[in-house]
């Protein structure tokens, strides 16, 4: 299934290799935006079906555009992960609470990140 996912990442890398893994291999329609207000700006023209926040960014952070999205049109319960290098399993609970679906860390395997996605999305692990 063809998914419309809105990125929010500050580093131009890692945008580019999500892009790579999320259209080219999984299919996906991509957004991206390298900072939260952006984003928030152009949630409802997009309408996305999943959400995917880096978790610090200068500016704001991940879960504050997280809070902001919510607060748009269509976008209240979009499935949303956080994307993170913090792997400690501490943080990774801690993201959990915030009301995301799910923790992706970075480095993350462009293989396999769309399934990573629709993993979670299937076993309906929590809403945002």
């Amino acid at each position: 299934m063809k998914l419309r996912i809105l990125q929010v990442e500050d580093d131009p890398d890692i945008l580019e290799i999500s892009r790579v893994a999320l259209e080219l291999v999984g299919g996906h329609e991509v957004f991206q935006f390298a900072e939260g207000r952006e984003a928030i700006r152009n949630a409802a023209e997009i309408a996305p079906d999943v959400i995917l926040l880096d978790v610090m960014m200068p500016g704001m952070t991940g879960e504050e555009t997280l809070a902001g999205l919510r607060k748009v049109r269509d976008c209240e319960t979009t499935p949303a992960f956080f994307m993170t290098a913090r792997a400690t399993s501490g943080d990774h609970d801690e993201l959990m609470h915030r009301g995301v679906l799910g923790v992706l860390h970075k480095p993350f395997d462009p293989m396999t990140l769309s399934e990573q996605i629709a993993g979670a999305l299937r076993d309906g692990r929590g809403r945002g």
